[in-house]
């Protein structure tokens, strides 16, 4: 397999991790949209001391808006960021008491040992596939390849830009 066709299928499977991940997170973040629309801060818990407004604004800002950035690879890199920071505290401070896994959740649910069958399952997926975006970046089927692309052709051959090349 040459280099282009390698990097072509490594950037279609980022394409599609940035679109399944960031389809489902935005998912969890348009129930917090309706929320700050509605204006229903005090529905919404206070994980890390900033209060339920800074919290709600912030949660839904990292899972609607930099999902749906990650979703058309624009800015990438940064837009997976708070993601992966609202995780850590979804799955670590809102879920700290809570168990690993779903399975394990459900378990102590159905056994009457706990009163609901969260976990840090869910939170500690969005957050590993987030940050593996933060490493790879989006690949070349995204907006940010697309910007990038025309500022590296640009200077990389004069032509491109309209000036003459320069001479040695």
């Amino acid at each position: 397999m040459n280099a282009s066709t390698r990097d072509s299928l490594s950037s279609l499977g980022l394409l599609i991790l940035r679109v399944g991940m960031g389809g489902y997170l935005a998912t969890h973040g348009w129930g917090k949209l309706q929320m700050v629309i509605g204006g229903h801060f005090d529905q919404f818990g206070d994980p890390i001391g900033l209060g339920n407004t800074a919290s709600l604004i912030l949660a839904t800002g990292a899972e609607f808006v930099c999902a749906l950035l990650v979703v058309v690879g624009l800015g990438t890199r940064l837009a997976a960021a708070p993601v992966v920071f609202t995780m850590g505290v979804a799955a670590f401070v809102v879920h700290g008491a809570n168990p690993w896994t779903m399975g394990e959740g459900y378990r102590l649910y159905m056994e009457k040992l706990a009163e609901s069958w969260a976990s840090k399952e869910p939170a500690m997926l969005f957050l590993i596939a987030f940050l593996a975006l933060m490493f790879t970046g989006p690949g070349k089927y995204s907006i940010d390849a697309l910007i990038c692309g025309r500022k590296g052709r640009n200077a990389a051959n004069p032509a491109t830009t309209g000036s003459p090349p320069a001479k040695a």
